[in-house]
């Protein structure tokens, strides 16, 4: 039995040894290959320690296109995102969660239906109803004549400001919450907003914090919307910009792998600094 025991732990342990090996590696390679120089990159030698360092392709990336600006478009787009849907996702989870009005479970069950819809199928006409605002981007109180919200930052952050998951995340959070804490503070007199924000959101420190994460992530490494609303070279994010080291059927791996490690980091620096709360929010949810 205990034989058994034993083997059964060895065999966990190598399959995990194997699983993260092959979820490390792919970055590991990144790493290696942004460090090689462009003849060995190219000779398609599979060894990961480079045999000569070289931080020209680092170089190369701010020296071919305005890479400080990309960081700067993508870090304004990511928190933009996290601060629209923390708030307004916050605040109709609590409304969902905590609040009794008529309809609700419909309402409710048409945000989540909305999730199962691909972001594909809404591109186009998203795309016309921003280009079409009025009074924006050149256009008439008619919407035409310019290109209304296209080709700045609204045009990402408005049609994701408030997205289900957010509505759907928040609101499993608030209706585990005691709803006697919100009646103690009706009695004493606070608005129901008052209420949301001094009694309620305090306590969703944890779930706020998965959510900024993901939504940072999610709105870091999107790539086909801002490649479609943001056509101007100065408005691009780093994802569109690295998207420059591919061309004419030819890619320019050394500045591309650079660039993508430049572009990870943030990314990764939020996860390390967030990650207690990260796990723990995580913890909670699966208990409960």
């Amino acid at each position: 039995m205990a034989k058994t025991k034993r083997i059964r732990g060895i065999m966990w342990y190598v399959m995990v040894i194997l699983i993260s090996m092959t979820t490390v590696f792919p970055f590991v390679w990144t790493v290696s290959t942004s460090l090689k120089s462009n003849s060995e990159i190219l000779s398609g030698a599979m060894n990961v320690i480079p045999k000569e360092f070289t931080l020209d392709h680092y170089r190369e990336v701010f020296a071919t296109m305005p890479f400080l600006n990309y960081l700067k478009n993508s870090l304004i787009l990511a928190i933009g995102g996290v601060l629209t849907n923390l708030f307004f996702g916050s605040l109709a989870g609590y409304s969902f969660g905590q609040l009794k009005f008529k309809g609700k479970k419909t309402i409710f069950l048409i945000f989540l239906a909305s999730m199962m819809i691909p972001g594909i199928v809404t591109m186009i006409p998203t795309f016309i109803v921003l280009r079409s605002f009025p009074l924006a981007g050149g256009n008439d109180l008619m919407g035409a004549g310019g290109l209304g919200l296209i080709n700045s930052y609204w045009a990402i952050l408005l049609p994701g400001a408030a997205g289900a998951f957010s509505i759907f995340f928040m609101k499993q959070f608030f209706e585990q919450l005691p709803s006697e804490l919100g009646e103690s503070a009706r009695i004493d007199g606070a608005s129901e907003f008052a209420i949301f924000w001094r009694v309620y959101f305090p306590l969703a420190k944890p779930s706020l914090t998965t959510l900024g994460i993901m939504t940072f992530q999610a709105g870091w490494n999107a790539f086909m919307w801002p490649m479609i609303v943001l056509n101007s070279d100065e408005m691009k994010t780093v994802q569109v910009g690295l998207a420059a080291f591919q061309y004419n059927y030819n890619t320019n791996y050394g500045p591309l792998m650079a660039g993508t490690i430049m572009a990870t980091l943030p990314v990764l620096i939020l996860f390390i600094f967030a990650q207690r709360n990260y796990v723990q929010s995580m913890a909670d949810a699966s208990i409960k």
